[in-house]
């Protein structure tokens, strides 16, 4: 039965579904519990529960004074406080807003009211202050015009007197220049215009003094000096009456005359004394000896005037006056009127002139001797090369000789060239070294474009290559003789490289090489017209010899290693356009050209008449044929590689990296389309001996009959007697055991594919006959003589004759591998020689 407590939550569950009188038991309970005391002194600081802290609303709360406030952080901060408290506490915090705002009002009001009573009666007072301002402003603006009056009368003043500056020193200036033009007029003798009226000459002329007299101021030495510092002020002249022109001053144009006066004056004065100078170095003083001090002023003299050259910028009268005093004089004269003269190369020069050799850093370009095959050629006039003995630097005209002559043992040009060699170092070095060092770093105007001198390319260069061309033109450009040609090209390229060597710096060398008359100069060598005459020759020969369509192998020391007289033509074909006596380095490009096109096609493609097997002689003359071809295409890529190595790539300009345009690139390819020759030649070869190697077997299908027709039947102890035949034509074609055949040369290139085929051919001879047998002992039904397998015939006869067969056949086979190995050949590991043993050894079981 069910208790009575039991009934009655039965009773109540009924009565309150949800259980609420339940619910308020256990929070009454729990209550009860949590109200029991705490101790909170026996617990740790970590056990003590933590308890909010309770914050009042104010003016410093995050929350309120946000720029915005957000609601639902509000709340979430103040989550430990119930829902009427918070309100509670916002409806206290509104009222002491509002307390504090009233109290604000009040108090602003107060100060408001006070303001408007204190202003009280002001306006009056403001009145009486204003009206002494308008008097005090007139004053001002009184002041203020004068101050302005005065200001700009002291700025008149002073533009007045920065106007007069400026006039006083164009003044000073118009001065100066007319005290540098009387001074530079006195200094050069010139007469004023105020003597003018009473002398019937402009200029006094100064004469060089008494060389008795060291303190004359007009001897060659002071004169120099004296030029000098007259140059010196004229520079100063010109910058004045520049800057004053500029100020478009009337007195400068005024005296533009006598400004031109002392130029020209000056400049006929210094090339008096530069010319009389000169001349006394080169020639001597008339009627006098000179002593070694007196050449040494004289060369002082001359290094000063040059430096008064360069100081007025009259670059171009000193380098005429070296031309006519010292360079055209030399061309002009010699025993015969003239150095340089149509019959110059014709006259004969005395052996007793010493010569001084080349440099032996520096090879010799005129040094005869045969040409045994391709070499580089000397190219005299490719680079600059200081000279071992000299650097850069003052030289004087009386020290010893160090130039490089050429070798005149039997060339007229090279002598004549070597008077000149002679002539520049000895005359005109030491100028050139002078003239170097006094080049000016900067000019203004237009001189800037010509600036300094270039003694070697404007004088001496320029000179005598117009003598050259104009005096002995016509023998040393003469084109259409190649040989003569090449070798006056030759000379004069190291002339002018010797030339090279004498400049005093790169600068003038290059100056030298960029001169118009050194461009008309080259322009004058017909050098395309050489080629075509060097080509008609070359080619000339090279068609008549490949005319000659067939092959004759010759085997000849003298066009060896090749040996057919096609393949040496061409090989001299290209050996003559690299040689020394016709290669020139202008024309590299076109020799290369023809190199490439004679390799293309220095060999025929042999061949002739037809052969057929029973055409012995025809087929010796078709091996003898291929096998030169193959020999002649070997040694030409070999020969033309060589030279390509060795001299060919050493002369050929760079080019860019450019992969389509490699001189190599083009001779692979050239030597390629040679080369693809080689394998139907080696087939025709191929083709022949196997023929006849086969041919050979031919008596090897005879042998069983002959031992079954075999009086005296014995087992057999030697080889047939074909089987030394059977290679036989591959020995006498590669001279193995004989004399040279036609195939010496190419032994070591050839597989022995012939071989195979000789082999395959042997088989089937073996297997044709192994059918044979076969037939013939199912037609005898048993008693058929079997030459492979063991027989079944009741006749002890025909088993001993197929015995002995057998062993022939493994004679033979033994036979012809032996002679093959005798050749080189690797016959054990060859599959076809493998299977012929097999065959010949096998049995039929």
């Amino acid at each position: 039965m069910a208790s009575r407590s039991e009934l009655r939550r039965s009773s109540v569950t009924d009565q309150d579904p949800y259980e609420l009188e339940r619910l308020a038991e256990e929070l009454e309970t729990r209550e009860k519990q949590g109200a029991t005391k705490i101790n909170f002194d026996d617990l740790d600081d970590s056990e003590v529960p933590t308890l909010p802290a309770y914050v009042p609303l104010s003016h410093e709360n995050p929350y309120l004074t946000a720029d915005k406030f957000d609601v639902e952080e509000f709340l979430r901060s103040r989550s430990y406080t119930s829902l009427p408290d918070l309100r509670a506490e916002l409806r206290e915090y509104l009222a002491t807003l509002k307390e504090e705002l009233v109290k604000l009002i009040n108090d602003d009001y107060e100060a408001f009211i006070s303001l408007s009573t204190d202003l009280r009666d002001e306006g009056a007072r403001l009145e009486t202050l204003k009206r002494p301002l308008d008097g005090i402003r007139r004053e001002i603006l009184e002041s203020k015009k004068e101050l302005d009056a005065i200001q700009q009368s002291v700025q008149e003043k002073l533009k007045k007197r920065a106007v007069l500056r400026e006039e006083k020193a164009l003044l000073q200036l118009l001065l100066k220049i007319s005290d540098s033009v009387t001074r530079l007029e006195k200094l050069l003798a010139i007469s004023s215009p105020e003597e003018d009226d009473d002398l019937t000459s402009s200029k006094l002329t100064l004469q060089l003094g008494n060389a008795e007299d060291p303190s004359d101021e007009k001897l060659p030495a002071n004169r120099a000096k004296h030029l000098s510092r007259i140059a010196t002020e004229y520079t100063q002249l010109l910058y004045h009456t520049a800057k004053a022109r500029s100020e478009q001053c009337v007195f400068v144009n005024g005296i533009q005359w006598r400004i031109d006066r002392i130029h020209s004056t000056l400049s006929s004065d210094l090339d008096s004394l530069f010319s009389t100078t000169l001349s006394y170095i080169t020639e001597g003083k008339p009627d006098t000896k000179h002593t070694e001090l007196e050449r040494t002023k004289w060369i002082a003299d001359l290094t000063e005037c040059l430096r008064t050259y360069d100081l007025l910028g009259l670059w171009t009268d000193a380098e005429d006056i070296i031309r006519r005093q010292v360079v055209r004089k030399f061309v002009r004269k010699a025993s015969r009127c003239f150095t340089i003269y149509p019959g110059a190369l014709d006259a004969p020069h005395s052996p007793l002139v010493p010569h001084t050799p080349f440099h032996p850093n520096i090879p010799e370009p005129l040094l005869s001797a045969s040409f045994p095959g391709p070499q580089t050629p000397y190219t005299p006039f490719t680079a600059f090369i200081p000279k071992q003995s000299h650097q850069f630097g003052p030289r004087s005209p009386f020290q010893k000789s160090q130039s490089y002559l050429l070798d005149d043992t039997t060339d007229n040009l090279a002598h004549l060239y070597n008077q000149i060699l002679r002539f520049i170092e000895r005359d005109v070095c030491y100028l050139m070294d002078a003239a170097e060092s006094l080049k000016s770093k900067s000019v203004s105007g237009d001189k800037a474009a010509n600036a300094g001198f270039s003694i070697l390319a404007n004088v001496v260069w320029d000179e005598l290559s117009r003598a050259i061309q104009d005096e002995i033109g016509g023998s040393v450009f003469s084109a259409g003789r190649p040989d003569e040609f090449r070798k006056h090209y030759e000379t004069t390229q190291a002339f002018i490289r010797s030339l090279e060597l004498l400049a005093p710096s790169m600068k003038a060398v290059e100056e030298l090489r960029s001169h118009e008359s050194y461009r008309i100069f080259e322009r004058r060598w017909q050098l395309p017209v050489y080629f075509q005459l060097r080509w008609k020759e070359i080619i000339g020969k090279l068609e008549e010899s490949l005319a000659v369509q067939k092959l004759e192998p010759t085997y000849s020391k003298e066009i060896s290693p090749f040996v057919t007289p096609q393949a040496a033509a061409a090989w001299i074909s290209i050996s003559a356009c690299w040689s020394a006596q016709v290669f020139i380095p202008e024309l590299c490009s076109r020799f290369w050209r023809l190199t490439l096109q004679t390799s293309g096609t220095s060999t025929p493609a042999g061949g002739g008449e037809s052969s057929t097997p029973e055409s012995s002689a025809a087929d010796d003359n078709l091996l003898r044929q291929y096998s030169a071809a193959i020999v002649d295409v070997l040694a030409m890529e070999k020969m033309v590689r060589t030279v390509w190595e060795q001299e060919i790539q050493l002369v050929l300009p760079d080019v860019e990296d450019d992969e389509d345009a490699k001189p190599e690139d083009a001779l692979n390819a050239v030597l390629s389309k040679l080369t693809e020759r080689l394998p139907s030649l080696s087939a025709m070869i191929i083709s022949i001996l196997t023929r006849r190697c086969c041919d050979a077997l031919l008596p090897m299908r005879s042998i069983p009959a002959q031992f079954r027709a075999m009086t005296k039947k014995r087992m057999p102890t030697e080889p047939s007697h074909f089987v030394p035949n059977i290679l036989r034509p591959v020995k006498q074609f590669f001279g193995i055991g004989t004399s040279d055949g036609p195939g010496t040369q190419i032994k070591d290139r050839s597989g022995f594919d012939f071989l195979t085929t000789t082999w395959r051919r042997y088989i089937n001879y073996l297997s044709s006959k192994k059918k044979t047998e076969q037939s013939l002992k199912r037609l005898k039904r048993g008693t058929t003589f079997s030459l492979f397998g063991s027989s079944n015939a009741s006749s002890n006869q025909e088993a001993q004759d197929e015995e002995r067969i057998r062993a022939q056949m493994i004679l033979d086979v033994e036979a012809f591998g032996k002679d093959a190995r005798s050749l080189g050949v690797a016959v054990d590991d060859n599959e076809h020689f493998k299977m012929l043993k097999e065959m010949v050894y096998e049995s039929d079981g």
